[in-house]
């Protein structure tokens, strides 16, 4: 790709010099900028919710309840479900990476509607302030799916408010999806056709497709129950004459592609930094592009697995069976596919392409223990028990926020204009990828051996399978811990970035190191393939001086 920009950017303002004042910030339409601000919010629940699981794993250290009393751990792994997938992962990388590169990569000066994008950041706001004051006024012991007829009529606590909140951040996710099919259709810079998209923005528009499509029936789900609650109408309880399963496929049709508005970025991002570092073209690039729409269309016929145990026909269980195990298939193209790509490539094992390895074997273990769950039998047996626990975190864990933490080090110097110390990348990916693996692992064999989920005691037998998970979990603390603390520094000691440190191919790269404000003085033209990496590359590799 070649950029149709002169000068540089020579003299042009990087829109985090422009203005420090906190209006400037509040009111910006930039998209750079917005997607900062996601950023320090989605921090924030990542810390409250991590803490939260610190808490649920320390109780767990001991057969008996004994730091936490059963409505509390109930109120607890709520709010840790609910922080962390509604205010956390669903917006991670399509609100934060998204929002900042998008524009970028498609040679546009900004999003399609940059007053939507900055009113979208006020409603993700407003459902998290929603959020914070549940927590505050006593919690939600219902389990972040909010089952009813439990979260309807019997649950205690901010029931409404905690379903609002979630009800609430839905709209933003509505609007950021319609924004970024807009900006992917509308704003393509010349040459940039559709077979010439980097697989990020294919990952983001197959993405954003679930979102407008599939968040609108959460919505009214969880309005529903929140009607139910206020007033009495007979929606999901029996006793009104409400059906409560009716409640589980209306939501399920919504979160298991939400599954995918939590994983498909991250996919996006795996294949920019595996390319990058691999220094070689995606194998299959219309397989791996195609699949992540296949992802999007398939997921909305699979809600059913959730539900084997819930009531419905064996034949439909026979279907959603069948159709589970299809919908595993686009993913493992992109594993396979990503698999060839590092074949005879000329690796670099940076700390972005650590994490993105890391992706690779954990995102894995994670659909094929996925596998069992989609089997009727298999699953009466597994189902509600910590291997379903322990599956949900390998998918969401160990691929989302693992493709979080590559994609925020891979750009994080064009995102701050600072280089981190990549010693301590390479460790934090490490101790990450160790720490998680001993938290999860012993909680598929607890699962196996029937250890129920939400549970806060235990037989003592299972001790030391519980003791393994928390001290992982600290391990795992640590490694995020150790993340944020070099990232904050490098904004003030960091080593200045070049526009291109890694020698990364893509629009993005072709602008300086905070991106001026403007993203481009020209309108940039595209004359390569994506991820052109030529043979020739390897003799200029003398400018990669951070590996």
């Amino acid at each position: 790709m070649s950029a149709a920009t002169t000068s540089q950017h020579k003299g042009s303002v990087n829109y985090l010099n422009c203005d420090y004042s906190l209006k400037s910030w509040l009111t910006t339409l930039d998209h750079k900028r917005i997607g900062l601000l996601y950023l320090i919010a989605i921090l924030i629940f990542f810390l409250i919710g991590g803490s939260m699981a610190l808490m649920i794993r320390y109780e767990l250290l001991t057969p008996e309840g004994d730091f936490l009393m059963s409505d509390t751990y109930n109120k607890t792994f709520t709010m840790h479900g609910v922080a962390l997938i509604f205010f956390f992962l669903i917006p991670s990388i399509p609100a934060v990476l998204g929002n900042f590169l998008l524009p970028l990569m498609l040679g546009a000066k900004d999003v399609a509607f940059p007053r939507l994008n900055l009113l979208s950041w006020y409603v993700f706001m407003a459902g998290a302030t929603l959020g914070t004051i549940a927590l505050v006024a006593g919690g939600v012991d219902t389990g972040w799916t909010f089952y009813t007829p439990l979260s309807s009529t019997f649950a205690h606590g901010a029931v409404v408010l905690a379903v609002s909140a979630a009800f609430v951040a839905g709209f933003s996710s509505i609007m950021t999806g319609v924004n970024f099919i807009v900006t992917i259709h509308m704003m393509r810079a010349p040459g940039l056709t559709w077979s010439r998209l980097p697989l990020f923005v294919w990952a983001h528009y197959a993405t954003s497709l679930i979102q407008v499509l599939g968040t609108p029936v959460i919505a009214i789900t969880l309005f529903l129950v929140g009607v139910e609650r206020a007033i009495g109408i007979g929606i999901f309880d029996p006793k009104l004459g409400g059906d409560p399963v009716l409640f589980q496929h209306l939501f399920w049709f919504y979160s298991h592609p939400a599954v995918y508005i939590m994983i498909l970025p991250g996919m996006g991002v795996i294949s920019e930094v595996i390319a990058c570092f691999a220094r070689r073209r995606i194998f299959g690039y219309d397989f791996v592009a195609y699949s992540s729409l296949a992802i999007a269309v398939l997921g909305f016929f699979v809600w059913g697995h959730h539900m084997f145990v819930s009531g419905q026909s064996m034949y439909a269980g026979m279907v959603f069976s069948v159709i589970t195990f299809l919908v595993a298939i686009p993913s493992a193209v992109k594993i396979f596919n990503w698999t060839a790509t590092l074949y005879k490539g000329s690796i670099h094992l940076t700390a972005p392409m650590l994490f993105a390895l890391s992706f690779m074997g954990l995102f894995t273990i994670g659909g094929l223990t996925g596998l069992f769950l989609a089997s009727m039998a298999v699953d009466i047996h597994l189902h509600d028990t910590y291997f379903v626990v322990a599956h949900f975190h390998y998918v969401m864990v160990g691929g989302q926020i693992i493709a979080f933490l590559a994609g925020l080090h891979f750009w994080w110097p064009k995102m701050t204009g600072r280089m981190y110390p990549e010693g301590l990348g390479k460790l934090s990916a490490l101790v990450t990828f160790i720490g998680f693996n001993l938290t999860f692992m012993p909680q598929f064999i607890l699962g196996y051996m029937g250890m129920p989920r939400r549970y806060h005691s235990y037989p003592e037998e299972w001790q030391v399978l519980h003791v393994l998970s928390s001290a992982g979990a600290s391990v795992l603390a640590a490694g995020f811990l150790l993340t944020i603390g070099y990232l904050i520094w490098s904004l003030w000691y960091g080593e200045k970035a070049s526009a291109n440190p890694w020698g990364a191919k893509g629009l993005e790269w072709q602008v300086p190191s905070p991106p001026p404000t403007e993203n481009f003085e020209g309108k940039p033209i595209v004359k390569e393939e994506a991820y052109h990496y030529s043979p020739e590359l390897h003799e200029e590799e003398k400018e990669y001086e951070h590996v």
